[in-house]
């Protein structure tokens, strides 16, 4: 009876045990057959374009802002105090044009979430790149192998991280947060005199020669030489250095330096091409040399700049690789976690060029 009665309670399990096999292998084959939808829309890095092409016709260089203890100095985290790296400081001073904020004081979502603060209803990040870690094993002449962990060699690994900007949080702790980091920039900031004669320092150590005199700034390839009008030509002292960041990013594309093409002339892609590494390469200058950019882009750099990048977007991102590399050869950035002493006095030894040019008399 035992024996009986188990194989009639077998046999009746075994139909619904096949009909649940059955109602597995269907759910199956429709997640299988239904693959998730692509996002179609903009990428991070195609929202940073379409911005600052709708400044740029708007006749906005959204990259300019003095430097002044109110807030304008180096854009930093919120929470860290570190400062952002690479061509990320463009990136960053565009996101502040564009939400009308003077505070360069930004963090991640996660990381704000943490102490309570969170970004407003209808604010949107702004999307800096952060370079990827790669490891390659490395063999010693011992035979012993190390795995080794650094930036790429390309310089083109980035991704985009979203941060958002302190004028589009709220919480408890955003004001002390705010008031801290304004204390700390105070701390560190120099007096005027101070930054325009590191400025000085740093822009006379580029062995480039410079002369002095009519009403046009340029860099000379042929000769190697830049041209600058006499500095009492200039409303202020930080313009007058500006101009010659500007123009000494220009001779960094030398034959014996960085071999851009600087061949074009005025009106032509190429030309327009390398006006706008040397404004942005500018920029990174003033943000290290903490001097600002107060020079004025002529209305037909706009709107060579617009076609540009209008034809390809992703030119925005080449430019930024190039004006860092300009910025690095002249200005490398301080590393991370020097002393303070060390960021408030710095002057860099010459940068290594090329075979000399004959230079004309």
């Amino acid at each position: 009876m035992v024996c009986g009665g188990a194989r009639a309670l077998q046999a009746g399990r075994w139909p619904a045990l096949a009909l649940a096999a059955v109602a597995i292998a269907v759910l199956r084959s429709r997640t299988m057959a239904t693959p998730k939808k692509k996002y179609e829309g903009p990428t991070p890095e195609e929202k940073i374009v379409v911005a600052l092409i709708e400044l740029l016709e708007a006749g906005v260089a959204p990259w300019r802002r003095p430097w002044d203890s109110t807030g304008s100095g180096h854009h930093v985290n919120l929470l860290s105090g570190h400062r952002y790296r690479g061509s990320n400081p463009i990136l960053l001073t565009l996101g502040m044009h564009i939400r009308g904020s003077a505070l360069p004081y930004w963090c991640g979502f996660a990381e704000a979430k943490k102490l309570g603060i969170f970004p407003k209803k209808g604010s949107k990040a702004v999307h800096i790149m952060r370079p990827q870690l790669h490891s390659k094993e490395e063999e010693a002449a011992s035979g012993e192998i190390t795995l080794r962990s650094g930036v790429s060699p390309s310089g083109v690994s980035y991704r985009p991280v979203a941060v958002f900007n302190a004028f589009d949080l709220e919480g408890p702790a955003l004001a002390g947060l705010i008031e801290a980091r304004k204390a700390a920039a105070g701390l560190l900031q120099r007096p005027e005199p101070e930054r325009l004669a590191a400025a000085e320092a740093a822009l006379s150590n580029w062995p480039v020669p410079v002369s002095h005199g009519g009403d046009r700034a340029c860099y000379l390839p042929a000769i190697d030489r830049i041209q600058l009008p006499d500095r009492a030509s200039f409303l202020s002292a930080a313009g007058f250095y500006a101009t010659w960041a500007h123009e000494a990013i220009h001779s960094t594309g030398h034959q014996s330096r960085l071999k851009r093409d600087l061949g074009g002339k005025f009106g032509q892609p190429r030309y327009a091409l390398e006006e706008l590494i040397a404004e942005l390469g500018a920029v990174l200058l003033g943000d290290r040399l903490e001097i600002g950019t107060e020079i004025e882009s002529h209305a037909a750099y706009l709107s060579h700049w617009i076609e540009l990048l209008k034809q390809s977007p992703k030119l925005l991102f080449q430019v930024l690789r190039d004006a860092r590399q300009a910025a690095d050869l002249i200005y490398p950035e301080i590393p991370e976690g020097s002393a303070p002493e060390e960021q408030k006095a710095r002057v860099p030894e010459p940068a290594p060029v090329g075979p000399a040019v004959a230079i004309a008399a």
